[in-house]
């Protein structure tokens, strides 16, 4: 994501009156070299996560709900899991 996108996410979500709460992160990842894991590695640990395959098997989608406690967190997890390589958020 491209450093005006944070700002409008961290915009939007900072709209919301009532933190914290429940969010849906969606990621889409290459299924290679260990990188779903290491996705799953730098989301909360009390979470729900579930997985779904590309027909192709090339990426994998993860999808992570966590209840955050502020705005700030969000970004901080969506930047830190996009700087891996051919990593996008949904």
């Amino acid at each position: 994501m491209a450093m005006k996108d944070y700002r409008n996410l961290r915009k939007a979500l900072g709209k919301e009156e009532e933190w914290p709460q429940l969010y849906m992160f969606k990621f889409i990842v290459p299924n290679q070299h260990g990188k779903v894991d290491k996705v799953v590695s730098m989301l909360p640990e009390e979470s729900d996560i579930s997985f779904k395959h590309t027909k192709s098997l090339r990426h994998v989608s993860v999808t992570c709900k966590a209840m955050m406690s502020h705005p700030d967190d969000v970004i901080t997890i969506t930047q830190n899991v996009t700087a891996l390589e051919g990593v996008m958020a949904l």
